[in-house]
């Protein structure tokens, strides 16, 4: 069991890989999406949730979606099949970093997956490549909402505060023109989904070779997270279009 299967096995009742409910996605998604037919562009798609809800919601939209997990593209895949939207979705197996397209997008969406960018500034950089005139970018990232430990930014990173965070984003040519910050519920809610549903999955299996590791890793999560960054950690989603 790689990280990849952990990953996708904790997020099987949270398909959305961010402290995010439903109705915050559906927000988030009415202020980015400009019109019925965008082209849209997910760069860190996972198992491509953002995508399929979108194309679920908008019948002319049409969607690409790039990650390195194959198997979380092949789960992408089956579900846009089951829901009946698989002709309007492109999936690439490929870094998304290094990703190229014939075409821009009116919408490039990365929700947490800053990491794969070097941070959220690469992550923009990123997005305006792929960027067409008039388009949106719908990015989400994590601050902290007081003073971390070494051990909080060991493990999440050299992150900043929430106006320090839009500071940057101004400063690097855009203008937010929405935005949510995960309410404690929506933060909770997903911490206890990761580590419940892994856990879950492992005991429903007594004698699984791979039960121990899942509980372990469940395990370290819901310590990291209780004792480590908890009290200190906000994701903020935001709607963004270039200033220049």
């Amino acid at each position: 069991m790689n990280r990849e299967e952990i990953s996708r096995l904790a997020h099987a009742d949270h398909p959305i890989a961010a402290p995010l409910d439903d109705e915050s996605v559906r927000q988030l998604l009415r202020h980015a999406v400009p019109r019925d037919d965008t082209r849209v562009l997910d760069l860190g798609c996972g198992g491509g949730e953002w995508l399929l809800r979108a194309l679920t919601a908008y019948p002319r939209l049409r969607a690409e979606g790039v990650d390195i997990a194959e198997a979380a593209l092949a789960h992408a895949d089956r579900s846009a099949r089951a829901r009946g939207v698989s002709e309007r979705l492109v999936l690439h197996h490929r870094d998304a970093a290094d990703f190229t397209a014939p075409h821009a997008f009116d919408l490039v969406l990365s929700v947490g997956a800053a990491h794969a960018f070097g941070g959220l500034d690469g992550t923009l950089a990123a997005a305006r490549e792929h960027l067409a005139p008039g388009g949106r970018v719908l990015v989400g990232d994590g601050f902290w909402t007081s003073e971390p430990s070494p051990e909080a930014v060991e493990m999440l990173g050299a992150l900043t505060d929430l106006p320090t965070t839009v500071e940057r984003v101004v400063a690097a040519g855009w203008t937010p023109v929405h935005g949510h910050v995960s309410t404690r519920r929506e933060l909770d809610d997903y911490e206890w989904a990761w580590t419940g549903t892994l856990a879950s999955w492992a005991l429903d299996r007594p004698g699984h070779p791979d039960g121990p590791r899942a509980l372990k890793a469940a395990a370290d999560h819901r310590d990291g997270w209780l004792r480590v960054y908890r009290d200190v950690f906000g994701f903020a989603c935001l709607v963004l279009r270039p200033t220049a």
